[in-house]
């Protein structure tokens, strides 16, 4: 199943035209819009030091995930994200990355607990990528990768309808929850400390 688009995937970023390019061009590049690889897509930029995309993105996943909560089974680009532009570069980067992602997948990943490998109404998976989604809007420096890589798993567990890959997915949502409150937490009680220092309390 992998080979095709891993195929497809490295012919396209060879091919990628000079100057930015949009998402949409990369999603049709990808292939059939589906919500496994739309997360796919959305989530490895995520991965990569692109300023601003890490919001409007985030805003598109979370749109996504109210679809999939909604039970609705077509899948496409929110228009803003559509809309997005890459510098050539990053682009190319993101399709080679998806490229390598689908070979390591498709050596690993294979229809199991396919139970799991669903995106339907009210799931604990489109729970996970609604709340994955806000952590990516986020401001937190590098709080951007945990959130990714679990999307890019459930993602992958979609494609290849395999449970394993969405449980890993839900566990790697889980710990960059974990981190995220920590970090939060964390910044509440420094910013505390310091007002009432600067207060003399």
């Amino acid at each position: 199943m992998s080979a095709p688009i891993v195929q497809r995937l490295r012919q396209a970023a060879e091919g990628l035209p000079a100057g930015r390019v949009s998402m949409q061009a990369l999603a049709q590049a990808h292939g059939p819009e589906a919500h496994g690889t739309l997360l796919l897509l959305m989530a490895m930029p995520c991965l990569l030091p692109v300023p601003g995309v890490g919001t409007v993105l985030g805003l598109g996943m979370a749109a996504l995930a109210a679809a999939m909560w909604r039970g609705h089974t077509g899948a496409c680009l929110p228009q803003r994200v559509a809309e997005l532009e890459l510098p050539h570069h990053w682009a190319q980067r993101v399709l080679d990355l998806l490229a390598a992602t689908y070979t390591v997948a498709g050596r690993h990943a294979r229809a199991r607990m396919s139970h799991l490998a669903c995106a339907g109404r009210r799931s604990c998976t489109a729970g996970a990528v609604g709340l994955m989604a806000v952590i990516v809007v986020l401001p937190i420096p590098f709080g951007n990768l945990l959130p990714a890589l679990a999307m890019m798993l459930i993602g992958l567990g979609l494609v290849f309808r395999d449970g394993v890959a969405v449980v890993l997915g839900l566990a790697t949502a889980t710990l960059a929850l974990c981190v995220t409150v920590g970090l939060v937490l964390a910044a509440w009680l420094w910013g505390s400390t310091w007002l009432l220092h600067a207060l003399g309390l």
